[in-house]
């Protein structure tokens, strides 16, 4: 039997489709390595241009540590020798030497109101007039009294020395002058229940005529005229309040008594600054008086009152203040400003700026006022780093820039 010359007589297969297979292989190997060049050309050309753009950054913008050589730029003060003064802080409210809660002390109807609000008084200056008349009427009875018993027992002092001289001529019996003696004793104690009569209707009537017992300034109108006032009432007329000296009650800490008692029993004069609730304006100075007798339990802090002129009047009555008592002054120390000073957990440290190196140096920060800082171990004249403090390091090389370095958010410095 012959076989079909078309039919692979091993495989079954076309001999003319396998021919064909076989010469489209070559063509699909080189196609497949034009694709992998064109890849490998592409991420080439992209590493290329990646490169470039970081060459590029890397000579236009600073690097981390400064455009200088790699230094970092900061800014700087130098240690100073002066002295600072040691404060306690404490709040406290304003309080008058002296108010008057003026009340009537008789009964009568407000006649005339001399003061206006607000006014400042001095003692003596009339305030209010109530209806004197009733209690005048009532002097003047007294005052009659007074006058026809003065004229009794006057007659009786007259009799008293008729018998004296007759009884020694033995003209009368001792009794009958024994008992004119003790007649005019009689009417001597008349008398002088007559004038407290009379000097306590005179008080009266000084009653209805309120004057001010102090000097200070006057409050708000409390009664108008015509309204009824009643004595030993309830009814405030006037409020005065001294303001001129003025005082500020403040607590300290009990912590705090020991060091400010010591100078007190030096007669030290002790200077107290009052400040507004900000604490930014100052608004008086004064001087400390005296410490409270005892310790509040409850917030273990001690009253104190300090005295203040205030011929300004910018202390009110009741305003609340922040004070600052000076306890002591220390001369010839080490003052820095605050903004110099770091801390790593409890210690401090400064960076010292020599021969354009920064040197990480500790410190012990002692007394601290406002912005400036008491501190030891560095010497005046040295020169302290004040900022770039994320970019320093000991032995770091630095730039010193008389300008301020601005803020970055990238973490760089800017000369």
């Amino acid at each position: 039997m012959q076989s079909d010359p078309k039919q692979d007589p091993l495989n079954g297969s076309d001999p003319q489709l396998s021919s064909s297979t076989d010469a489209s292989k070559p063509k699909q190997t080189g196609l497949r390595a034009v694709v992998w060049i064109a890849i490998l050309l592409f991420f080439a050309a992209g590493f290329l241009i990646v490169l470039r753009q970081h060459q590029g950054a890397a000579t236009t913008a600073p690097g981390r540590r400064g455009a200088a050589g790699g230094a970092v730029v900061v800014t700087s003060t130098t240690a100073q020798k002066g002295k600072i003064g040691v404060y306690v802080d404490g709040i406290g409210t304003v309080i008058p030497v002296y108010t008057s809660n003026i009340t009537s002390q008789v009964n009568g109807i407000v006649t005339a109101v001399h003061y206006t609000e607000g006014q400042m008084v001095h003692k003596g200056d009339s305030l209010i007039d109530i209806d004197p008349r009733p209690y005048q009427a009532t002097l003047d009875q007294a005052k009659g009294i007074l006058e026809r018993d003065q004229g009794l027992l006057a007659q009786a002092q007259m009799d008293l020395a008729r018998y004296q001289a007759a009884w020694a001529r033995n003209a009368i019996q001792k009794q009958t002058m024994d008992d004119q003696e003790k007649l005019v004793d009689q009417y001597k104690g008349t008398v002088h229940n007559d004038e407290g009569t009379v000097e306590y209707d005179r008080i009266q009537v000084e009653y209805c005529h309120i004057v001010s017992p102090i000097t200070g300034r006057v409050g708000l109108r409390l009664v108008d005229l015509g309204n009824v006032v009643q004595a030993n009432g309830t009814t405030t007329m006037a409020v005065i309040m001294q303001i001129q000296p003025i005082t500020v009650v403040f607590t300290i800490a009990e912590d705090d008594l020991g060091k400010i008692q010591a100078q007190l029993r030096k007669r030290a004069g002790l200077e107290v600054d009052a400040f507004d609730r900000s604490v930014q304006k100052q608004l008086a100075k004064g001087t400390l008086l005296t410490l409270d007798n005892q310790i509040d339990t409850t917030t273990g802090t001690v009253k104190a009152r300090a005295q203040f002129a205030n011929q300004d009047s910018s202390l009110f009555p009741n305003q609340f203040v922040n004070t600052r008592l000076l306890v002591n002054t220390l001369t010839g120390v080490t003052l820095i400003p605050t903004n110099a000073v770091q801390h790593n957990g409890q210690a401090a440290f400064v960076y010292v700026l020599k021969d354009n190196v920064a040197h990480l140096q500790p410190i012990t920060v002692g007394v601290t006022d406002g912005d400036t800082a008491q501190v030891t171990n560095i010497n005046p004249g040295d020169v302290l780093a004040t900022s770039s403090f994320d970019k320093l390091q000991d032995n770091s090389q630095i730039t010193i820039s008389n300008k301020p370095i601005p803020a970055s958010t990238s973490g760089s410095s800017a000369p």
